[in-house]
């Protein structure tokens, strides 16, 4: 908190802190795995810098600098004795004023860690996900900021669960404005067909570290992809179809609105990418050694 390592049940804020009452603040979700090197943080530098970059988007100024926070990540992670886990930054704004001027406020930073296994059970990286189509939005490029993973940004996402938990299904997928796939509630979406990787253009999408590393690992295995609109039904009659993201990893979709999707199982080209990232994050690849800061 700000600088000092405190133990959990000391790291607390005032109820009158504005980001609780405005949701003005931008955190990171990052991961750390265990490798045959001893525990690995993956692609800290990247996330680090859109921390920064979502900040900016907001008009706030870190009080640090990213190899402070670089390192003060690393810190926790290990002052936790954790061999595989979450780190979790966020930069909010304190307690000295009220009201949507945010003046005079101080700009904090917080970073936690913990055991965070896995994001859905187990055999969903097999057997994938049941989605549904939400009726709500993704947000338009010009109502909010859509690339700074802001705090506030985050109502649509839990609405859009929320909505596909409640009917039975395991996961949302979100359309823009235009009615063209934007992607899941904390997750991009890509799709397979005939072979070859298609996903939604980064307009109202957040820019995934996780989809970037696809990006890559495709590339080496020689996938193609193409970015472009997308249409809810193309996803019914794609070959295959998958989530990225740090929480999510590489997480196949069985079916989506009660359509099944291919096989309605993990197909082969997610399961060849999905290996591949698996092989990267825990170290079993030589390939982009700079992904990984050693704890």
């Amino acid at each position: 908190m700000d600088g000092q390592l405190v133990p959990w049940r000391e790291a607390q804020v005032h109820v009158l802190t504005h980001t609780l009452h405005y949701g003005l603040g931008c955190f990171e979700g990052v991961r750390a795995y265990h490798t045959p090197n001893g525990p690995c943080v993956f692609r800290l530098h990247e996330h680090t810098q859109r921390l920064f970059n979502s900040a900016h988007i907001l008009g706030l100024t870190i009080p640090y600098s990213a190899e402070e926070l670089n390192q003060a990540q690393v810190e926790v992670f290990k002052a936790n004795e954790l061999d595989e886990g979450y780190l979790r930054p966020m930069v909010f704004l304190g307690s000295e004023a009220m009201g949507l001027r945010a003046q005079g406020l101080r700009v904090r930073v917080s970073i936690a860690s913990w055991p965070w296994p896995d994001y859905m059970d187990a055999d969903a990286r097999e057997k994938g996900i049941k989605v549904r189509t939400s009726s709500y939005t993704r947000h338009h490029v010009n109502i909010t900021m859509c690339k700074a993973k802001s705090n506030g940004n985050y109502i649509n996402s839990i609405l859009a669960l929320h909505e596909a938990l409640d009917s039975g299904c395991d996961e949302a997928l979100l359309l823009d404005n235009e009615g063209y796939v934007a992607e899941g509630s904390g997750e991009n979406i890509f799709l397979v067909k005939d072979g070859e990787l298609h996903t939604p253009e980064l307009t109202s999408c957040l820019a995934g570290i996780t989809r970037d590393t696809v990006f890559a690992l495709a590339a080496e295995l020689g996938l193609n992809i193409r970015e472009r609109r997308i249409t809810r039904d193309e996803v019914y009659i794609a070959d295959e179809a998958f989530f990225t993201g740090t929480a999510a990893e590489v997480l196949p979709i069985q079916s989506l609105d009660g359509r099944t999707i291919g096989s309605g199982m993990r197909g082969p080209v997610t399961h060849q990418l999905q290996s591949a990232y698996f092989d990267q994050v825990r170290g079993k690849r030589n390939s982009f050694p700079e992904w990984h800061t050693p704890v």
